[in-house]
């Protein structure tokens, strides 16, 4: 029996050496919080161990590839290693590849509307002509149709009556607020949820300034307390040692949205605990041990105040918890908004399906 003997495998995708570090280069920096000189760190420490460079292309060459080509720059005095703006960016694009591809696999979540109203998106739905309707929504094929059953095949004529147009949905600007609890248990346990928040955050933006120019994104950490971070200074979020203060970052999130002047507004929280921080005064009230319905009567207060202010509330709970999805589904309801016990794997398919469907809204 004839056999076959592999001695090497050979990859077919057509990337060239730099390349294919690249994609480890830009894998591992989320996880180092942006640092480029630890990144590298750690590719010469997989490079020892799975040989990812040869005799003809060293580590060396890839740092020298990476400065030439804009990803990395070096400080001549210190020789620290920074990423640039080109680094930035990609990194983005990188986190929306990943989670299109999980968004497009899964159906969970899916709340896609089968209304219709004036917009700019066609849809499968016709309806008669009426004046003041463009000449591209017109459903040419639908139109003949209507003309041979009002007029007869023989004696083919094409009325304003015959006419019929495409429907289309509106396509909603949106103003979104993004919080993202980075407390000191979204990494308790050996368990890394700050990364995938962080990810999830760097997709969503970038979706947003590509697709959506016309709608804003902001970002909006809370720990003890709460605040903005530019969608650039998002690979290098980090855990503090904070306790988790919601009220602060719904606070901060309702201010910013106040000043939106778009009519769809909605937030976005990604937290993996329980609300544990309230702000009195100057101090901190804390209470880490249960819900505190001291903190805990404070949030869902708030989450009236977003209801009448018509903000939209999804929470993204990184926990299984029967006590915490308790008081989540109170929130939640409170609010009329939306929850999900996500887990580390879907977080980003979740909240893409969500705000896909928040962009579609009836006109009437």
């Amino acid at each position: 029996m004839i056999g076959f003997e592999f001695s090497k495998i050979v990859s077919d995708d057509g990337k060239s050496k730099f390349e294919q570090l690249l994609d480890i280069f830009m894998q591992l920096l989320p996880y180092t919080n942006g640092d480029a000189y630890e990144t590298l760190e750690w590719m010469n420490q997989l490079d020892k161990q799975f040989k990812l460079t040869d005799e003809s292309y060293g580590m060396g060459d890839f740092i020298q590839d990476l400065k030439d080509n804009g990803y990395l720059k070096e400080n001549e005095i210190s020789g620290d290693y920074s990423l640039t703006a080109k680094s930035e960016q990609n990194i983005r694009q990188r986190s929306l590849e990943e989670i299109f591809s999980k968004f497009k696999k899964s159906k969970q979540g899916d709340h896609n509307t089968k209304k219709s109203g004036g917009g700019d998106e066609i849809n499968s739905d016709t309806r008669s002509y009426q004046f003041g309707d463009k000449l591209e929504q017109i459903d040419f094929t639908e139109s003949i149709r209507h003309a041979q059953i009002n007029h007869g095949i023989h004696n083919f004529s094409l009325h304003e009556d015959d006419l019929q147009i495409h429907e289309t949905n509106f396509k909603a600007q949106t103003s979104t607020v993004l919080m993202i609890d980075i407390s000191h248990s979204m990494i308790l346990y050996g368990e890394d949820r700050i990364t995938p928040a962080k990810k999830v955050a760097m997709a969503l933006s970038e979706l947003i300034t590509t697709k959506y120019p016309k709608d804003t994104l902001d970002i909006v950490v809370f720990g003890n307390d709460a605040w903005t971070v530019e969608i650039k200074d998002l690979p290098y979020l980090q855990v503090g040692p904070y306790h988790t203060n919601t009220v602060a970052g719904l606070e901060l999130a309702m201010d910013i949205l106040r000043r939106r002047k778009n009519a769809n507004k909605k937030i976005f929280m990604i937290t993996d605990g329980k609300p544990t921080c309230l702000k009195i005064g100057g101090r901190y009230y804390k209470n880490s041990f249960g819900l505190d319905r001291k903190i805990t009567n404070k949030c869902i207060n708030l989450a009236a105040q977003c209801k009448k202010l018509k903000i939209d509330i999804t929470t993204f709970m990184i926990a299984s918890d029967p006590y915490l999805q308790a008081f989540v589904n109170e929130f939640t309801e409170m609010n009329n908004g939306k929850a999900y016990f996500a887990t580390l794997d879907n977080l980003g398919s979740f909240i893409f399906k969500d705000f896909e469907s928040g962009k579609r809204k009836t006109v009437y």
